[in-house]
């Protein structure tokens, strides 16, 4: 069966990120069995030929109505898929989805019939906010990073700000790459509304948000993005815990020393 990435460059550089970003999650030990999820936006990709082509599967219902997502197409990690199939076939293990003019379902038009993530309504949920406030965020991710995972299990590191001022201050890239620091969610069931809400709301002041015992979600301009914003979060943690465990206390970088960084690179203060 011709893909529909065949002669579509764009499209194609698109889901190869994606499927990019899965080797990487895999190997990193973030992505145990069919753990974590990755949904993209590529509407912006989608051309006349693809508008018109038929559905391969039956209408599924989102069960929220999504106004701002009407005809938009999504790239979808694939229920029950794991992330080291899709680094290798990014379009057995996951596909492409059209949303219905009622807002509220959506189809599967490519490349074969794998159902999206059971999460979808909740990563769609946060496509919809973004598209609603003009953001150009375009891609969404969770994963379960270890060390940040860890963190979450201590009640002190689930105060507001707490964890986003110590992990700034363990090396100064982290605040560069990552300036809107870490968001809390308290637990909440996995795949629930409550959690998608949650979420939503931090999505005010952060871009990457930590679900408490259970990993991060974030939001950026395409997938690697996202995941960089991860990756730098997670590194701070290893390093506070590589510190920890040669039996001191890391004294991070000062106040000061932040703010100078912060007037140097003209980040948030």
């Amino acid at each position: 069966m011709k893909s529909i990435l065949e002669n579509r460059p764009a499209l194609a550089a698109e889901v190869e990120k994606v499927a990019e970003v899965a080797g990487y999650l895999w190997q990193k030990g973030w992505a145990e069995r069919n753990g974590g999820n990755i949904t993209v936006n590529i509407t912006e990709y989608i051309d006349d030929e693809i508008k018109a082509l038929p559905a391969i599967s039956e209408v599924y219902q989102i069960g929220a109505v999504l106004p701002h997502l009407k005809g938009c197409y999504f790239y979808c990690k694939g229920t029950n898929m794991r992330m080291r199939d899709l680094a290798r076939r990014p379009m057995e293990n996951g596909s492409i989805i059209r949303i219905l003019e009622d807002c509220a379902s959506y189809v599967i038009i490519a490349d074969n019939l794998v159902k999206p993530t059971s999460e979808l309504p909740s990563h769609l949920s946060v496509h919809n906010h973004l598209i609603s406030i003009g953001s150009p965020y375009k891609a969404s991710l969770h994963t379960h990073p270890i060390e940040l995972v860890a963190m979450s299990h201590s009640k002190k590191f689930l105060e507001k700000d707490v964890a986003t001022k110590l992990l700034w201050s363990m090396i100064p890239e982290t605040k560069a790459f990552c300036p809107r620091g870490l968001g809390i969610v308290p637990y909440k069931l996995p795949g629930s509304v409550e959690l998608a809400e949650a979420t939503i709301a931090e999505l005010a002041d952060y871009d990457v948000v930590m679900w408490e015992k259970h990993g991060v979600f974030a939001v950026d301009c395409d997938i690697m993005q996202a995941f960089d914003q991860v990756d730098v979060l997670n590194k701070s943690a290893l390093i506070y815990m590589a510190a920890k465990t040669m039996g001191f206390e890391p004294e991070g970088m000062s106040d000061e020393q932040m703010r100078e960084m912060s007037v140097a690179f003209n980040l948030p203060k």
